[in-house]
């Protein structure tokens, strides 16, 4: 039969190539792609050979990296003409006990504060958009119900609506956001107890229209209060981001911070050092006007990454000012691609929970 078959003696099989690609391994997990689950819809025809690469979000940072090295790896096997590499992405929700998954959202991450001041809406907002660059779909979800800013930063001024049944929340720069300060704008005093605040934070988590998202980053008020206690209890949480400032009254918080996402079981994916440093436009010197080493402090004291240390910069409090964050308005800028290196390693962090299949390691 051999002497009449019309495929090449030396044709590749579907076996080489997962024995190729099992010299792949994740650079986070340094565990092959193999057995990470990875590898889908493999085919081989002839010396033409296709496959997906599933990753755990699109905004995977080092996805052209994986990519490239799976084209690599598969292109030195004899026999082997072509290589089609299609990208795709899964990341399911973990849903404990009390908690249920939002239809339609891979990932709900919080960003949060132990004080107030320290730029925690303006870390939110920057970081939102700049995972939307990163090739993620993303929605933000104002939960700050005494302040809420969001709004103003991000220049909406249109109200949400409604079928009576779900909420649709307004959409700017193709991402939608919900806040009460859509719902009683202006400076409407919101005087609400616990019970309703855990009411409005469910009504915006399973009520509103988000469609289909990568990620739902949640503002979180500052403190550890009621906020926070209802959605660590309402929604699977793949994290907590904690936002600081290099003095030592803002460390003193978020330690209390990070230790009350320990007793509910919120892992934290890491601290982001607000206002680091001042960078002066005239001599290019960095000044540390706030002190130095906060975060660093942080991340050692409860091992923990230090995921980024940000810029003092003029034009970050005029973007929210005037609803143009920066990664918008100047996104060539120095504060902008810190940003954007913060939403990497942020997408990095959920990245790596998501593919052990596990939560990431609570503190």
């Amino acid at each position: 039969m051999g002497l009449f078959s019309n495929k090449p003696t030396n044709a590749p099989t579907e076996q080489m190539v997962l024995t190729a690609l099992s010299q792949v391994q994740d650079p986070d997990l340094h565990r092959d792609l193999v057995s990470l689950g990875m590898i889908k819809d493999l085919k081989v025809d002839g010396g033409k050979v296709s496959f997906t690469l599933e990753l755990t979000t699109p905004a995977c940072p080092l996805k052209e990296r994986m990519k490239n090295d799976c084209h690599a790896a598969v292109s030195q096997i004899s026999g082997v003409q072509s290589v089609d590499i299609h990208l795709t992405s899964r990341a399911p929700q973990q849903a404990g006990p009390t908690q249920k998954a939002i239809p339609g959202v891979n990932h709900v991450f919080a960003v949060s504060s132990g004080k107030g001041g320290v730029g925690k809406s303006t870390v939110a907002v920057n970081l939102a958009l700049a995972m939307q660059q990163n090739g993620a779909k993303v929605g933000l979800l104002d939960a700050d119900a005494y302040g809420p800013n969001i709004p103003q930063m991000l220049g909406i001024t249109e109200r949400p609506g409604s079928d009576g049944n779900m909420i649709f929340a307004p959409e700017k720069n193709g991402m939608k956001v919900m806040s009460v300060g859509l719902i009683a704008p202006g400076d409407t005093p919101i005087v609400w107890r616990g019970p309703m605040l855990h009411s409005l934070i469910q009504q915006f988590l399973f009520q509103v229209d988000w469609g289909e998202l990568d990620y739902l980053v949640v503002d979180l008020p500052p403190g550890t209060g009621d906020a926070q206690l209802s959605l660590s209890q309402q929604a699977p949480l793949a994290g907590a981001l904690m936002v600081t400032t290099p003095q030592q009254v803002a460390q003193s918080d978020v330690r209390r911070a990070i230790m009350m996402f320990r007793k509910v079981q919120v892992p934290v994916l890491g601290v982001v050092e607000n206002m680091a440093y001042f960078l002066c436009p005239d001599n290019n010197k960095t000044y540390e006007i706030f002190g130095s080493g906060g975060g660093e402090q942080i991340s050692q004291e409860y091992e923990i990454p230090l995921l980024a240390r940000l810029p003092i910069d003029p034009r970050i409090a005029q973007g929210g000012d005037c609803g143009r964050p920066i990664v918008l308005e100047d996104p060539h800028s120095r504060a902008a691609g810190e940003f954007r290196k913060l939403a990497g390693e942020v997408a990095r962090q959920i990245s790596i929970a998501s593919l052990k299949n596990q939560p990431l390691p609570v503190l």
